[in-house]
């Protein structure tokens, strides 16, 4: 069984150093399918506006590609964005790895049906790959 759950929204505690201090600071992410070679598929969550659109959730043009998730509530409690640039595939056992030291924990889950659209915007984004894509997919057909 893969170390990350599908439509989960995951927060690593280490994600990126912040430029100014060196500091580690924290990211989310959703998990939105596992590759056959099981690698998951994942995108960013950000809050930051910076003209991202809230209509239509699903937006694939410039300057920020995105899909507008709303206030998901709990940690997410601000209004909340997938970014829909590339991100590479993350790699299931240094996942499982961070889970078990808690650099990474489940933040909550998106219902199916809140899922299924975003997973659609994102098969169909201009940063996803053939892989990605397919994989995606793959999971959709499997919600049905």
């Amino acid at each position: 069984m893969p170390a990350l759950q599908i439509g989960a929204i995951y927060r690593h505690r280490e994600f990126y150093s912040d430029p100014a201090t060196g500091e580690l600071l924290p990211k989310f992410f959703l998990v939105l399918a596992h590759t056959p070679g099981d690698d998951i598929v994942a995108r960013l969550l950000t809050s930051q506006a910076h003209g991202r659109r809230e209509s239509p959730p699903c937006f694939h043009g410039d300057p920020y590609p995105g899909y507008y998730l709303g206030v998901l509530g709990g940690p997410l409690g601000s209004k909340s964005w997938l970014d829909l640039r590339f991100l590479g595939d993350l790699d299931d056992a240094a996942a499982a790895g961070q889970v078990r030291r808690g650099v990474l924990a489940e933040a909550l889950r998106l219902p199916a049906a809140a899922l299924r659209p975003v997973l659609e915007c994102v098969a169909g984004a201009n940063d996803t790959t053939r892989l990605q894509a397919r994989s995606i997919r793959d999971q959709l057909a499997s919600m049905n």
